[in-house]
């Protein structure tokens, strides 16, 4: 039982942020290309309160931790976006889309520093190393899974903006399959095949980005 409940404090903030800060992106870049629709909504926010989903970010996630599942994911409500009211609703629908996955990274990145931080700093707190670690894994799960080609996710999103305006259409569709085809492909575990090299690919980076901020710092 200790360990449960450690497990569930050292992933709980780093999920709740990872999730917030993920739709506060898509809300804020829909407002830069004029859509105010998540900003009327009070989604541009940082407060979790606005974002959380009961079920995807608390139940989720805990069901996940409990059965020591290695995949540990989450999400939080939608932000809604009428694409529309983009200035330029095909292109812009692509950067309101990887808003999400970019503020992941770079949450990933805030947590490698504290990491290595804590590695500098001889702390050698478990619950602090185990927390840091979770805030780099959690992120960079999201980052990969999000960009997965497929709509609703964001990189589904991005492909339909990018493809020949027939083909978008068509493909935009899948939308409100989307997660139905999901579900088999991550329990199948055909989706380690996109997860594993997008994120080990991202994990190569943000070490790349962080090795020299450390070296400034120390």
């Amino acid at each position: 039982m200790n360990e449960i409940i450690q497990a569930i404090a050292v992933y709980a903030l780093p999920v709740i942020f990872a999730i917030t800060l993920h739709e506060a992106a898509h809300a804020y870049v829909a407002k830069y290309f004029g859509d105010s629709t998540a900003y009327l909504q009070g989604r541009m926010s940082l407060n979790p309160m606005k974002h959380i989903d009961p079920f995807g970010t608390i139940l989720l996630p805990l069901i996940l931790v409990l059965v020591n599942s290695p995949i540990k994911i989450g999400y939080a409500k939608p932000v809604p976006v009428d694409f529309g009211k983009l200035r330029k609703p095909k292109r812009d629908m692509a950067w309101v889309a990887l808003a999400g996955p970019a503020a992941n990274f770079f949450m990933a990145i805030l947590w490698a520093i504290l990491y290595a931080l804590i590695g500098r700093l001889n702390l050698q707190e478990p619950f602090f190393i185990k927390m840091a670690t979770a805030g780099q894994e959690i992120n960079l799960l999201l980052f990969a899974f999000n960009l997965f080609p497929l709509p609703p996710l964001d990189g589904g999103r991005v492909l339909t903006s990018l493809l020949p305006h027939k083909y978008a259409y068509k493909f935009a569709q899948l939308e409100r399959y989307g997660f139905l085809i999901l579900l088999p492909l991550v329990y199948l575990h055909v989706l380690d095949f996109w997860i594993i090299p997008v994120g080990t690919f991202a994990y190569g980076l943000v070490n790349l980005i962080v090795n020299p901020i450390i070296l400034l710092l120390s």
